[in-house]
């Protein structure tokens, strides 16, 4: 066996050989206190017998509370292995009080302690028998805590590159998610609806005018202003973030399917816009946690290498949404939470939402020299990431109130890294420096089992008047202009016609009178007039008399004679009909038939080529 790969081992006496030298294991014997012997395999015996009966409760009880906690933190968990950077997350410093080189078990320095007894070797591995011993003597450690915050800070500090004694602060600006999101759903589905929604065929990626179109319908500005770059080569601005991801998230979530490269509304898609918002936003969130079509690492553009090799060293990322979803579901409810604290009490619980497998396949600028392999690269990109899904995804479907400061001035989180003086920051995500989880957050994580949003009722905002004229008496949300534009003829800013030509039109266009009705009766202060219910049941009516059969062939003859002869012969008359005196219809399904029994009467169809 490959001690270093030992995950488990029964005895202690095994463990002490395995995972020590000869000169390791004396220094540990003399900790005992009485007179050591030299061979190997006896200094374990040596040691085994201190820890025999009661020595094994002795021991412990000699220990520090940290070198205590680390026992209990082995004792109580499903491995048998110390986890150092978790126990520091969790505690805030490792189990001994010595110098990191010192407390490093791997350092030919360090002074074995009595710990070594009970977590050995390299790896601090405990042996199954002490395990099972010391779970009948060892409480079980205290819960990870997380700390919060009343609200966030009013501003945070510039990083000091000038020497200047007092840097300029940053105002913090608040962003509150959970009735906004709900506001943008419905007026995104009308753009869908619209047909002004494209994207990548293959990368499903919105295109520009589809990130503009989509901005131009957000309840407020998206996250950050677009604001023109001092300088050509260098763009602090962090670009689209809500408007980028809304055709995303309702791809994924199944509201909308690609044609093309344009979106449009499934049937479920069509539903929605007459269903709670709420609800919808519910069922959203849920599809999108297992959608793996689009990696959101790929939005960090300035890591290279994630395709090709370095792409199959990224972990799933269905399995790091939903790792992200369960530590978002830890957290309390109402309560602020900066970041850095997220991140500890994420590594102090254990929950794993690593990036990559391999961060030495990843990089910034150069393959070698940039490598995110080198100390402190694959934490930057862990963190990245957690932003990226918070901030993009989580906060654009409500679930989460958001802080930010622009990202440029977060770059000492990365300036440890090579490649990195150009960049205005590694991520447009960085600005992100705390987070809430809002009702909406709560319900949708299973924190609570109902939720009642001022959203899911319908607003009566329209009046319909018996001369089919649609008023409105007040400012609309964007959805709603974006609706009753689709559905009626406007007149002016606040009165739209209902015409029958484009109510035919809208049908044409794979909309339904239905979906009409259904917008008026939720949205008018009163019942219809009969003359508009006349009009929509008359439009629908006349919408289904004339329908589309299919593409057909138009066959000439030279006379009326032998049309109306093969348009009544036993073998052709069943897969064509007579199209005035001298043509026939062939529909496309008949085509193949129609010739078959056309060879069978005496005659063939001529190509035009053939003219």
């Amino acid at each position: 066996m490959n001690s270093y790969e030992s995950t488990h081992i029964e005895r202690l006496t095994d463990a002490l050989t395995e995972l020590n030298s000869s000169e390791e294991l004396g220094k540990l014997a003399r900790l005992t206190g009485s007179r050591v012997p030299t061979r190997k395999a006896d200094l374990a015996d040596h040691i085994a017998r201190y820890l025999a009966g009661d020595g094994l409760r002795k021991a412990y009880d000699s220990l520090g509370e940290l070198e205590r906690a680390a026992i209990a933190e082995v004792v109580h968990s499903e491995t048998d292995t110390f986890d150092a950077e978790r126990f520091l997350a969790k505690y805030g410093s490792g189990p001994t009080q010595e110098p990191d080189e010192l407390d490093d078990p791997s350092s030919f320095q360090r002074q074995p302690a009595l710990l070594d007894m009970f977590l050995i070797g390299r790896n601090r591995l405990m042996p199954r028998e002490i395990k099972r011993r010391l779970k009948k003597l060892v409480p079980a450690p205290a819960a990870v805590t997380l700390r919060t915050i009343p609200r966030p800070a009013e501003s945070y500090p510039r990083p000091d590159r000038s020497g200047e004694a007092e840097p300029e602060a940053i105002p913090v600006c608040v962003h509150l998610s959970e009735h906004r999101a709900q506001r943008e759903l419905p007026a995104v589905l009308r753009l869908i609806d619209s047909q002004k929604i494209t994207v990548g065929s293959k990368t499903l990626r919105p295109s520009k005018a589809t990130i503009d179109a989509v901005s131009a319908v957000l309840d407020g500005d998206d996250f950050y202003r677009n604001d023109r770059p001092a300088h050509k080569y260098y763009d602090p601005n962090p670009g689209a973030i809500r408007a980028y991801s809304w055709p995303i998230i309702l791809h994924a979530a199944e509201l909308a399917r690609l044609s093309g490269n344009r979106l449009e509304l499934t049937v479920e898609g069509r539903n929605a816009l007459s269903s709670p918002p709420g609800e919808v936003m519910r069922r959203v969130w849920e599809r999108w946690i297992s959608a793996s079509e689009l990696d959101e690492l790929s939005r960090i553009e300035c890591v290279k290498g994630q395709t090709g090799k370095g792409g199959r060293s990224l972990t799933s990322t269905i399995e790091r949404r939903k790792a992200l979803q369960n530590a978002l579901a830890l957290c309390p409810t109402d309560e602020w939470i900066e970041i850095d604290e997220l991140v500890r009490f994420m590594r102090a619980s254990g929950i794993d939402a690593t990036v990559t497998k391999n961060a030495w396949e990843l990089y910034i600028g150069h393959r070698e020299y940039g490598s995110l392999g080198y100390s402190g690269g694959a934490e930057v990109l862990d963190r990245g990431y957690l932003k990226a899904f918070l901030l993009e995804y989580a906060a654009t479907m409500g679930l989460i109130d958001v802080a930010l400061i622009p990202p440029a001035d977060t770059r000492q989180e990365i300036d440890r890294l090579w490649g990195v003086d150009e960049l205005p920051y590694f991520s447009r995500y960085d600005g992100l420096v705390a987070i809430r989880i809002n009702q909406f957050g709560a319900y949708c994580l299973g924190k609570s089992t109902q939720y009642c949003s001022p959203m899911d009722e319908a607003e009566r905002f329209i009046r319909v008047l018996p001369n089919r004229d649609v008023v409105t008496g007040t400012a609309i949300s964007t959805a709603d202009r974006l609706a009753l534009d689709r559905y009626f003829e406007p007149e002016s800013d606040m009165v739209w016609r209902i015409d029958a030509e484009k109510l035919l039109s809208l049908v044409e266009a794979g909309g339904t009178i239905e979906q009409v009705r259904e917008y008026l009766l939720a949205h008018s202060e009163t019942s219809l007039p009969q003359t508009v219910t006349q009009l929509l049941d008359d439009v629908e009516e006349r919408s289904r008399r004339v329908s589309d059969d299919g593409v057909a062939r138009l066959i000439e003859c030279d006379d009326a004679t032998l049309a109306s002869l093969i348009a009544h012969d036993a073998h052709t008359r069943r897969h064509c009909m007579l199209a005035g005196s001298r043509h026939l219809v062939v529909p496309r399904r008949s085509e193949a038939a129609f010739k078959r029994g056309l060879k069978k009467v005496g005659f063939i169809v001529r190509s035009t080529a053939d003219a």
